[in-house]
């Protein structure tokens, strides 16, 4: 297909993702997105002043092996840093830190897990039990497979959890990773976590932070396209679809049409419903569950205070409304003499509900209280300045059953391609779910022009005991 023109809407990393693919297979690709900047949902804007804040937290883990493809492929690589310690902190200031020990895989983090302080030897017992089930059936529990799907909340209490093992452990891990409730959660994403971050491999875990603003990893991207003959145009919001005979042929803007030998639409799954032709519903009744998907919400709540008031590259609260803290100061430094004076957090409260009825200030307030209690030396700390940023839809949600409503990237309609992290991608709707069905929709395009490439990584294979249970 290399001299195959493709258009690819969208410049979230779903189209980024698919867009460099392609140009790496030879495409000509243009790349349409109608906000000003590249990224999406995961992505960075520039404060009055000129500083730049990340509209939410994103990290990776070492299970997300085409994310890091990604970063690979547009030169980001060395802008993730990645960490083997997880900080867990409790209201009691009992700390808890997992890490990777000499065993191998399941047992890697057992040293870790037994000295966790916030648990107590009942709460450790009744997680041993169900991490063993996830564990001995290779991650496919029987009873979480079943025909009609559960949510994690019920799979949790069949495997008779304790309420703190509950609240301290599983929900403090899922709905950071899911950004749902775990009554709201498919039990099989939830225990696709724990099988692929935990218990296949001891790098499963390892947690990689952007060094930089977020936008700063998609530099790369324009480059990427851009060297193979590509565009990326900004700015540029796409108003219909004109279709000839049941064939896709050109895509609508303010005053002109562009055509291409393939299209691929790397939207939201509401925007995707407002676009598409009757005529495309039609010809395609797998998209006819788009109003279906329910969202779930982030906040992102971001302090400058004019000290130090901890060293941790990032910590998790237990029983507190906001659940990470990442030192954003420190994580951004290159070297010594990068070092402030002040310093500047980001706090993450996923599936921020309660969140979305309150107020900037009830925010800040509620949030700085809990900073203060969790961490000493913010209390004597001033808070030189906050902002609050509100994502309503910062995901799809992944309650049980979603899957059924997930298309492929294939449809139905000559030339016309998905992407997006709701699509069929076997992931929830994470960064790697968005690069997934990037992939996936770069492979198909290429298929129907006859070109067979492959794009998609393998997953983070089983090591030491744990490939005995695959």
């Amino acid at each position: 297909m290399s001299s195959k023109n493709v258009i690819v809407i969208g410049g979230g990393l779903a189209g980024l993702a698919a867009g460099v693919a392609l140009a790496d297979a030879g495409c000509r690709v243009r790349l349409y997105e109608q906000r000003p900047y590249l990224g999406g949902r995961a992505s960075s804007y520039a404060l009055p002043n000129g500083e730049h804040v990340d509209n939410c937290q994103h990290v990776t883990l070492g299970c997300c092996t085409n994310l890091a493809d990604f970063y690979r492929r547009v030169g980001s690589a060395g802008k993730i840093r990645f960490f083997e310690r997880l900080f867990f902190l409790d209201p009691q200031h009992r700390a808890g830190i997992m890490r990777s020990g000499m065993l191998p895989a399941p047992l890697h983090m057992v040293g870790s897990f037994l000295s966790f302080a916030p648990l107590s030897l009942a709460d450790k017992f009744s997680i041993a039990r169900a991490l063993a089930a996830i564990l001995f059936s290779g991650g496919r529990p029987k009873d979480a497979y079943a025909v009609e799907p559960i949510s994690m909340l019920d799979w949790l209490r069949r495997q008779k959890q304790t309420p703190r093992a509950i609240e301290r452990f599983w929900r403090v891990v899922l709905v950071s990773a899911l950004d749902e409730e775990l009554d709201r959660t498919d039990a099989r994403f939830g225990i696709d976590v724990f099988w692929k971050a935990f218990l296949a491999n001891p790098a499963g875990y390892h947690m990689g932070v952007p060094r930089v603003p977020l936008a700063e990893l998609y530099d790369g991207c324009r480059v990427a396209i851009e060297r193979k003959g590509g565009e990326v145009m900004l700015r540029s919001p796409v108003r219909g679809l004109r279709l000839e005979n049941g064939e896709l042929v050109s895509v609508v803007f303010d005053g002109r049409e562009e055509s291409a030998d393939a299209f691929i639409l790397a939207v939201p799954q509401d925007k995707l419903r407002e676009l598409l032709p009757e005529q495309v519903r039609r010809a395609n009744p797998a998209l006819a569950a788009l109003d279906k998907f329910k969202v779930s919400p982030i906040t992102g709540v971001h302090f400058w205070f004019d000290r130090e008031v901890t060293r941790e590259p990032f910590l998790t609260l237990l029983d507190t409304q906001t659940q990470w803290i990442f030192n954003k100061t420190a994580l951004y430094e290159q070297s010594p003499g990068d070092r402030k004076s002040g310093q500047y957090l980001q706090l993450v409260v996923s599936a921020s509900y309660d969140l979305l009825r309150k107020s900037r200030e009830e925010i800040i307030d509620l949030c700085l209280a809990e900073v203060r209690q969790a961490l000493p030396r913010a209390r004597e700390a001033q808070l030189v300045k906050a902002t609050v940023i509100k994502e309503a839809a910062a995901t799809f949600s992944p309650e049980p059953g979603v899957d059924r409503w997930r298309p492929g990237q294939e449809t139905k309609t000559p030339r016309l391609f998905l992407a997006g992290d709701w699509t069929a991608t076997g992931w929830p709707a994470t960064m790697e779910g968005a690069v997934r069905s990037g992939y996936l929709a770069a492979e198909a395009a290429l298929r129907s022009a006859g070109s067979a490439e492959r794009f998609l990584q393998p997953e983070l294979p089983a090591s030491g005991l744990s490939r005995w249970f695959v």
